[in-house]
Parts: structure tokens; sequence; C-alpha cells
């Protein structure tokens, strides 16, 4: 049976309501476990928020915005409300959920190369002021050694946006010379410029000090040990089903269904510091509540207290309201209006974002394939303001 038909199945078709994640693991053939809950959350805010959130969501998807999304926002005790909305594909009626399997596409910058650097700076392994070529040799580019690792964590080592790899060259190891070969056109540390490149440098710089596959480190020191299990570079085929298709991409010549977006983390092989990873909303709740949880989730630790508030604190606002790997409140990005001044956050090109504010103590995390099927929908920087202005007054409103 295909995926179309089984969408069709009249079990399915009970998914026309929000999808519970019971409903999810009978129609989609795995198990389920639910998200924590945090119980010290009054019912009637719970509900409060979770109705704003619907809101949002629902005229999003009538909009045309995305076909499908799962938002969650929790604690760092667990989930407060978590919502589904629309379906995986105008050939899938399935709702998407908490076991939704995404393209994370940017947020690989900060859930998995941030991460990783946050251990290997935390065990003194890294220097966040060292040249990046201390430990990328191979990096040779004209104006490379007066760029630190900081720079790179905070977008202002003066590398270019971007640069189409998957065009120019013919394989991994042919791309990776491209990228060693470019340098920065302004001096480090004078502006700031969100690059792609300087993240694949990063992943690169994860790999050679810690001696591990990016995709491998990940896995061991940051996934595994917070009970992170439906996150993965290179999604198997048995995921297929779970995961939300992206684009009809044009370069591939056909809709991406497990395979990344993004064109040049496929021509490196599926796996870098910039894009690569594939997750479920459950997992990212984990991953949230572990920021909020100052490195620990349900008696976890990945990184010490100390190191989650270096890598979140705005580093020069002089030149950009960075953290190290994180973005943090412009009153202009993601974040909305109502986060407060401490709260940091990451998107993904695919249609995907988190933000976490300790001082109100909130996530918000929201998941969908806004690609889908095409990058020129453009919807979604004004559903991300609106879901987090509209849960964080909700959660206000709540408390009173």
């Amino acid at each position: 049976m295909t995926v179309a038909a089984s969408a069709r199945r009249p079990a399915l078709v009970l998914a026309g309501a929000l999808a519970t994640m019971t409903l999810g693991a009978c129609a989609w053939g795995w198990r389920a476990t639910p998200s924590t809950r945090d119980a010290t959350i009054g019912a009637a805010r719970a509900r409060l928020v979770k109705d704003s959130m619907t809101a949002v969501l629902q005229r999003a998807v009538a909009d045309g915005a995305f076909p499908g999304a799962y938002a969650a926002v929790g604690t760092a005790r667990g989930v407060i409300a978590e919502v589904s909305v629309g379906q995986l594909d105008a050939d899938d009626a399935r709702r998407p959920d908490a076991m939704t399997v995404w393209d994370l596409a940017s947020l690989t910058k900060v859930i998995g190369t941030t991460s990783a650097m946050m251990q290997l700076v935390q065990a003194k392994k890294v220097a966040l002021d060292s040249p990046v070529v201390r430990y990328l040799p191979e990096w040779t580019a004209r104006g490379a050694e007066r760029i630190t690792v900081r720079h790179l964590l905070t977008h202002s080592g003066g590398l270019p946006a971007w640069r189409p790899l998957y065009k120019e060259a013919t394989s991994p190891s042919d791309a990776l010379a491209k990228l060693y070969a470019t340098g920065p056109d302004t001096l480090p540390g004078v502006r700031f410029l969100y690059s792609d490149l300087g993240f694949i440098l990063l992943g690169k710089l994860v790999e050679r000090v810690s001696g591990e596959p990016l995709a491998q480190y990940d896995t061991a020191h940051v996934f595994r040990p917070l009970g992170m299990t439906d996150i993965r570079y290179l999604p198997p085929a048995a995921w297929r089903s779970r995961i939300a298709p992206t684009e009809n991409d044009p370069w591939r010549q056909r809709h991406l269904r497990g395979e990344v977006h993004d064109e040049n983390a496929a021509m490196l092989g599926g796996v870098s510091g910039h894009a690569g990873l594939f997750a479920s909303g459950r997992d990212l709740v984990r991953f949230a509540r572990m920021y909020l949880g100052n490195g620990a989730v349900d008696g976890h630790r990945i990184v010490d207290s100390a190191t989650i508030a270096l890598f979140t604190h705005l580093q020069d606002s002089t030149v950009s309201r960075r953290a190290l790997g994180w973005e943090t409140p412009t009153g202009g990005n993601s974040a909305g209006h109502k986060l407060s001044a401490n709260a940091f956050g990451h998107t993904g090109f695919t249609g995907t974002s988190v933000w976490m504010d300790p001082t109100q103590g909130i996530f918000v995390l929201l998941l969908t394939n806004r690609v889908n099927p095409t990058r020129q929908n453009l919807k979604i920087s004004g559903v991300r303001v609106g879901l987090a202005d509209a849960v964080i007054g909700a959660y206000r409103e709540g408390a009173r």
C-alpha cells in the first residue's frame, strides 16, 4: 500500500482533529512515549496557552504557510501544551504529532554543533579566542589566521554568507577543499553576517579535536545522554514514513523526504556543522528542557550551568545581538516582542524554530515543513512571531 493510499484508511482519517500521540503510534506503527508534563501548571493556564497556539497555527495552515506543524510549549519540568495542525503533505493526509521527524536545517547549528562546542570548551580542549587554524591548519585561505572560534560562533568572522559548493564541487572532499580555500572578505569582528561556511568549519573542528565524526560525537555525547532517540543525521529508510516531506527540489529533481534539504549539506554527505539533523518534536522538547534546566534534564547532565550561561549570553552588542551559536531577541526577529532580553533561540530554513527564556522559564518550539512544496513560501516569519507573542501573552495572563 502506498503512503498516499494508507493516508486514506478510515483509522487515519480519525486524525482530522488534533491528533493524539497514542493515535499517531497506532497508525504509524511505532510505540510513542508521551512527553513529560509540567504538573505544576494549572489546567486552566495550560488550556489558555494551548488555545492561543491552536488559533495561530490553524490560521497559518488556512493561509498556506505550511502543510503541517507541531508546536510545544513548556518549562524545565515538562510540556505545558502541544498542538498539531494540518497534514504532512498534499499526498499524505496524516496529521503531524510529537513523533513526526522533521528536517531541522539550521537548528543543526545549535542542537548539534554548538552543543559539541560547549562540551569541548568546558573541557578546555577548545579556547574561544584561539585562531581556528590552530585546530584546522588546512584552512589556508588568506586572512583565515585572524579568525577565532568565537568569531565563527557569532558569525562575525568576515566570511561570506554562503558559497554554492554543491554546484562547484564533484565530491565531499572537493567541497571541503573549496571551503578551505575560502577566506574572509572583511576583517573579523567588525560586522555580523550569518554564515553557513563558518559552521561547516566548526563541524570539522569538532571532528578534529574530538577524534570522532560529527554524527558519532553528537550521538554519543549529546543525544544519547539526554535520552534523545529520534534524532540523527542520515535518517534510515525505516523512518521515512515518519518524516515530513520538504521541497520539490529543482536541483535533485525529486520531492525530498528523508534527504537533507540543504544542498551543501547533501554535497558533504548529509552530515555537516550547519545542517543535516532530523529529529522529532518529543526529542527537541527534551533538548529545550535541558537548556532551561541549566544543562541537565531528568538527572542527565551534558554541560554545567556556567557553560550554558556563557554560550547563551550576548557577546558584543556593538556588532550584533548574537550569543555563541544562538540568537537573542532583537525586536525584529522570530523571538517576537514578549520574550525577555535573556531569551535565546534559532530558526531553520525548512520552517523550524525554538526559543527558550530562562527569565520566564519557558520554551516555544515550532516544527513545520514550510518549504513544501517550494522554498518561495515565506509566510513562516509572521507565524513564528505570532506564535511566540500569543504564547507568552497567554502564559502571563494565566498566571493572574
